[in-house]
């Protein structure tokens, strides 16, 4: 760590999760510098007004620094750093630029980088790209949904205070008892972040195997097929359904990539429609107040949208590499 007495995190991107984020990391008494886009930057002059459907209050936070430049990274010293763009966002130009920022920023150095991506693969292709050792970089992710209040427009549960909840910039709601996910793909790594993620009344960091935390990505293809029977209620919904059969069916697929191997394959053989469904259910359950279904609706109805077919479509190419065509993926 850094000679500060309090931890120092960056966090790339200001979108739900990073704010989320760095909402539990200042309530735990770590320094956080946002590096955000040049048009974020306006949002973060004020504090964040954050709404918790679980304690049903609102909070505000600040304290926090803001860059805009990647090149500013070879000034800083964070103890961590978490990347929250998509995959996409990273493969693209401008992020595989700024992957090469943070390989030369802070290489040799003891910053451990924590990747809140989806997608398949991103954490070596990460360590390629960055030129990181596998030590220093691990994949991690929040444990709660989180919306934006305004854009999202969710309907609103009687049992929630709608004036608190529109003065928000931001609202969550968390599906079980750890604040952050973090995988021990670098378990030094993950005991140093989950020891600094706790304390100041926030959900710990739980740490969880490599092996079966990366096949989670599989269980976007039933909730795009969900999407595709517009997030119809899942009480409603007969495991027998076409659609929702070929979700699942899609979602057995990509655990059966190599890239899981035995432990993907073992996932494979217990994944069923009607027991993905009873999991949908139940999520459906912890998330309320929130709505679930109007969650997913807004959230995989946006961009996200598109980073959920950009992900099918590299499932799809992995599975032909390997001579084993698709097709439901291809769908």
């Amino acid at each position: 760590m850094t000679d500060s007495t309090a931890p120092a995190i960056g966090i790339v991107g200001a979108g739900s999760v990073g704010v989320n984020t760095a909402y539990d990391l200042t309530r735990a008494g770590a320094k956080v510098t946002f590096l955000v886009r040049p048009h974020r930057q306006e949002q973060l002059c004020r504090p964040q007004a954050m709404f918790s459907y679980e304690t049903n209050t609102l909070d505000r936070f600040s304290g926090y620094d803001v860059i805009t430049d990647p090149t500013e990274l070879a000034g800083q010293k964070f103890d961590f750093l978490i990347v929250t763009l998509d995959a996409a966002s990273l493969h693209a130009e401008a992020g595989l630029r700024l992957v090469k920022e943070i390989g030369r920023a802070f290489c040799g150095t003891n910053t451990g980088v924590i990747l809140a991506a989806i997608g398949i693969g991103v954490r070596p292709w990460f360590i390629r790209e960055s030129g990181l050792p596998e030590e220093q970089v691990v994949m991690g992710n929040t444990g709660a949904l989180i919306h934006e209040v305004a854009a999202a427009n969710l309907p609103i549960d009687p049992s929630v205070d709608a004036e608190l909840l529109s003065q928000a910039d931001y609202a969550f709601k968390h599906l079980g008892p750890a604040g952050f996910f973090i995988d021990d793909s670098a378990p030094k790594l993950a005991d140093a972040f989950a020891a600094v993620y706790s304390g100041g009344g926030i959900r710990a960091a739980a740490i969880g195997a490599e092996s079966e935390t990366a096949i989670g990505v599989a269980v976007l293809a039933p909730i795009l097929a969900w999407g595709l029977l517009d997030y119809q209620s899942l009480d409603e919904l007969d495991a027998s359904n076409d659609e929702w059969q070929l979700g699942v069916n899609s979602m057995r697929e990509i655990q059966q990539l190599s890239v899981f191997g035995p432990t993907g394959q073992a996932a494979a053989e217990q994944t069923t429609p009607e027991g993905v469904l009873q999991m949908f259910r139940q999520m459906t359950q912890l998330s309320k107040p929130l709505d679930f279904a109007a969650f997913n609706a807004y959230h995989h109805g946006g961009k996200v949208n598109q980073q959920d077919l950009d992900f099918l479509d590299d499932a799809r190419r992995r599975a032909d590499a390997e001579g084993r065509t698709c097709r439901r993926c291809a769908s």
